[in-house]
């Protein structure tokens, strides 16, 4: 692991000017949206590279790698979702900045999101039940613990700057189990049902991370998220790594069982394969007699966790790549995304929804498509817009019916670009709306990511509806290559989740359900 210096500490350390704490939050977040380090990188090159995992792994590697170099360029986040704000701070002893360094850093956060047209994900509550965007992605989650230097340590300020995105925090669950689970069978078992369980709606490759035991649900889920940003990974010495006063145990062994579940599940790397997971960390906690807590969670292909620290010697800041191409081989394996596979379908959406399902219609689970031509961006916030219609017994707007629905919500755009970073969303968030909107003509075509359930299954099956997975973890890539035309067509005031027309050409996507009723990830779960 690598830190670059961006500063040199004040003539008075360890007294540090309270904007020094601000301007290191900001470069921090600015950083890890737009570039990745060379460890992650290396690990979709390897995918990217392996005849092993298989042809679906292989080409989602390939667009992650391209989406990589164009996200790099400083312009177009990695993702569209960049995440909440979270930082970890361990303060040495006799450290003073003079302020109340949570307020430091949501500032250095604030001042990242405004800069570099990151998506504002973040609501806050205007009562119970109604909510509004504060305008801002704020408020920061912060957590600064006291800590004192051992031995000859001289005093440092440590931190871990993660910006987390929805998806892949909704995979989180915790278990309130009980001894009979501390059993080797019994756990095997449990790490299989819940491997296969986080699906691929979270954008894999992962890091999946189990926490085992905690004296509190409260300590083990933080063990988990500190595990799943990789502050486990390097020990640095003298640094105390304690958890709520408890150092958890790696097991190592059943890190690699993990990773053998995880290939074995067929999922792959989003459209099967043996790539669900690159890395795993299983942690081990002391428990009360009691209870034993047990959580499992991932990060995604997006791994936006970064360390920094401050000490007499200036500001650090973990390294990332600023030039993925410079990576032997990385750009040739990038380039393969760009070429059509020969099998892919093309299909037109301006033709209309009705001819669409006709193409569509004997199409197998599977299939690879290019997607060009107009279609309805909505996601959360519109489909309840739109229920509160249904139930008020009032038409939905025709638009509904008109258009394939995709399921997203943009980054701001940046100037001289017709849209932010651009990429799908959970599909199976959506799902409950399935009556609703095919028995009056919508979501008969919808686009998006991951498995969906069995309630949508049946709907397409019972309407002819299909559902198309496209790549998640691209969202620079589909901004740049395959989004022709935006515009805001409704709900203004929703912000990122304001429904939208956009055009798109050649977009990549794969069938994942038909109008037959197949499920692509129910027939991989069978093989």
């Amino acid at each position: 692991m690598e830190f670059d210096r961006l500063e040199t500490s004040p003539a008075d350390f360890p007294n540090l000017p309270p904007d020094m704490i601000t301007r290191l939050s900001r470069l921090a977040f600015e950083r890890l949206s737009f570039t990745l380090t060379r460890a992650h990188l290396d690990h979709l090159l390897e995918i990217a590279g392996n005849g092993q995992t298989g042809d679906n792994d292989r080409l989602v590697a390939s667009y992650l790698l391209e989406n990589a170099i164009i996200s790099s360029r400083g312009e177009l986040p990695l993702c569209q979702d960049t995440g909440t704000a979270q930082v970890f701070g361990w303060k040495d002893e006799g450290i003073r900045t003079g302020r109340d360094d949570a307020i430091l850093i949501g500032e250095g956060a604030r001042e990242a999101w405004r800069a570099s047209a990151l998506r504002h994900s973040t609501s806050v509550p205007d009562g119970f039940f109604d909510e509004r965007d504060p305008g801002d992605n704020s408020p920061a989650q912060t957590s600064v613990f006291a800590t004192v230097p051992s031995g000859e340590e001289r005093p440092a300020y440590r931190f871990l700057f993660c910006a987390k995105g929805g998806g892949s925090s909704n995979k989180t669950t915790l278990t309130q189990a009980t001894k009979a689970l501390l059993e080797p069978a019994a756990f095997t078992a449990f790490l299989r049902e819940k491997v296969a369980a986080l699906g691929t709606a979270a954008c894999p490759p992962y890091t999946i991370s189990v926490v085992a035991g905690g004296i509190s649900p409260e300590q083990n889920l933080l063990a988990l998220k500190l595990a799943t940003a990789g502050y486990f990974d390097e020990r640095v010495d003298g640094f105390d790594y304690r958890v709520m006063g408890t150092v958890p145990e790696r097991d190592a062994g059943l890190e690699e069982e993990v990773l053998s579940i995880a290939a074995a599940t067929g999922l792959g790397a989003q459209f099967g394969g043996r790539s669900l997971a690159t890395a795993a960390r299983v942690l081990r906690l002391p428990r009360h007699g009691a209870s034993f807590p047990v959580s499992v969670g991932v990060s995604c292909v997006a791994h936006r966790n970064l360390l920094a620290r401050i000490d007499q010697d200036g500001v650090w800041l973990e390294k990332t790549v600023a030039d993925p191409a410079s990576i032997p081989g990385l750009a040739e394996a990038a380039a393969r995304c760009r070429a059509a596979r020969p099998d892919a379908v093309r299909i037109d959406t301006s033709e209309g929804i009705e001819s669409l399902r006709a193409r569509l219609a004997g199409l197998d689970t599977g299939t690879p498509v290019l997607v060009s031509g107009p279609l309805l961006v909505a996601r959360d916030a519109a489909h309840a817009r739109w229920r509160e219609l249904v139930r008020a017994g009032k038409p939905l707007p025709d638009y509904v019916a008109r258009y394939p629905i995709m399921y997203a919500g943009p980054a701001e755009t940046p100037e001289g670009h017709v849209i932010g970073s651009f990429g799908p969303t959970t599909a199976g968030r959506m799902d409950e709306y399935a009556g609703e909107l095919m028995s009056r003509g919508g979501a008969l075509v919808t686009v998006a990511k991951g498995n969906r359930s069995e309630t949508w299954r049946a709907a397409c099956a019972e309407f002819g509806a299909t559902y198309l997975g496209t790549p998640g973890g691209i969202a620079a890539l589909i901004a740049e290559r395959h989004v022709a035309e935006s515009r805001v067509l409704d709900y203004p005031e929703l912000g990122m989740e304001a429904v939208r027309l956009v055009t798109v050409r050649d977009m990549p996507a794969f069938v994942v359900m038909n109008g037959r009723g197949e499920d692509f990830f129910a027939q991989q779960k069978e093989r």
